[in-house]
């Protein structure tokens, strides 16, 4: 048995991990862990839908929602708020139109850049 000390993400753990009887063949590596399946997508979702793009002019993590699918917005209206680095930034509507697609849930940790919604 061998005894060893691992840290993973901060957090420390005693291993112990006991050696088996060698048969003869080449020992094989250990399997990466499966990636966890991606989340459903809401089902009012549908991605870039419309023809306006508004995307996250900072990075950071969707807080609000604001808007919704099918909903008339102006020029200015807030349709999604991302906090970043402890503020609350108000992503707005470039140009009047309805709301074609929302492409962020709330808790999502978005790029600069990051496609948010369409509008139409």
């Amino acid at each position: 048995m061998k005894n060893y000390t691992i840290t993973v993400n901060g957090n420390v753990y005693d291993v112990t991990v006991e050696e088996g009887a060698s048969t003869g063949a080449a020992a094989t590596a250990p399997k990466a862990a499966p990636k966890a399946a991606p989340k459903a997508a809401p089902a009012a979702k549908s991605a870039g839908a419309g023809s306006v793009k508004i995307e996250a002019g900072a990075a950071g993590k969707v807080f609000k929602v604001e808007a919704s699918v099918g909903q008339a917005v102006k020029k200015g209206d807030t349709v999604i708020i991302l906090e970043a680095m402890k503020m609350e930034i108000p992503v707005v509507a470039p140009a009047d139109g309805t709301v074609a697609s929302i492409d962020a849930n709330v808790g999502d940790a978005v790029e600069a850049g990051a496609l948010l919604a369409t509008l139409n």
